[in-house]
């Protein structure tokens, strides 16, 4: 079989080596908004089939993958999905507890939500009490197929929920920034302040 230059079959080393231990469901896990000024932060848990007629072409690091893409791939790795699960803290939990502590809380939650047990979830960089093994992978987004689908579930369903508050919070731009600190985001906070999408934690220097 022909190999693309971004090719999805190579993304699939720590699958493998799942699959070669025995193991059969291989859940893969990523966070998405953990660095803007506002809104949530959005964790999703995703068993992929592994097949290799399963494998979904494009699939890649959400931040790789162009927005009509993106939507594209949501629709067809929920099609696929053997189970999944997304979870979310919002500005008030990120505000009481940090930002990494929501992270973990949202992850060990999708986790273990799972319809489905599974034998070994692989996660992005981030070690969390879990009661299923986990395997932290450094830019596991980008090496990982099974973290690559929960990427694009959770940048979909974050960016879509962004775009929804900017029809109530209009000057603020989150239908373009999805409430990272872009110059009209900034500039708006210093001209009339905060909105209770934002995080008071990360916009201390920001407003008065």
């Amino acid at each position: 079989m022909a190999r693309t230059k971004h090719d999805t079959f190579t993304m699939l080393e720590f699958e493998k080596q799942c699959l070669e231990k025995g193991q059969k469901y291989v859940a893969g896990v990523d966070e998405v908004g953990r660095g803007p000024l506002a809104g949530p932060v959005v964790v999703a848990s995703v068993i992929m089939p592994l097949g290799e007629e399963d494998i979904i072409q494009g699939v890649n690091d959400s931040k790789k993958v162009s927005e009509k893409n993106r939507e594209i791939l949501y629709g067809k790795i929920l099609e696929k999905a053997i189970a999944y699960s997304i979870e979310w803290a919002d500005e008030k939990v990120i505000d009481e507890i940090n930002i990494l502590e929501a992270t973990k809380r949202c992850m060990k939650r999708a986790v273990e939500s799972l319809s489905v047990a599974p034998d070994t979830v692989l996660i992005d960089a981030v070690k969390i009490d879990c009661k299923y093994p986990i395997l932290p992978i450094i830019k596991g987004d980008a090496k990982s197929y099974s973290i690559a689908c929960a990427s694009i579930l959770a940048k979909v369903t974050r960016d879509r929920y962004m775009v929804e508050m900017d029809e109530k919070y209009p000057q603020y731009g989150f239908a373009s920034n999805k409430g990272y600190g872009s110059q009209k985001h900034i500039e708006a906070l210093k001209t009339i302040g905060a909105c209770p999408l934002h995080r008071k934690s990360f916009i201390k220097n920001f407003c008065k």
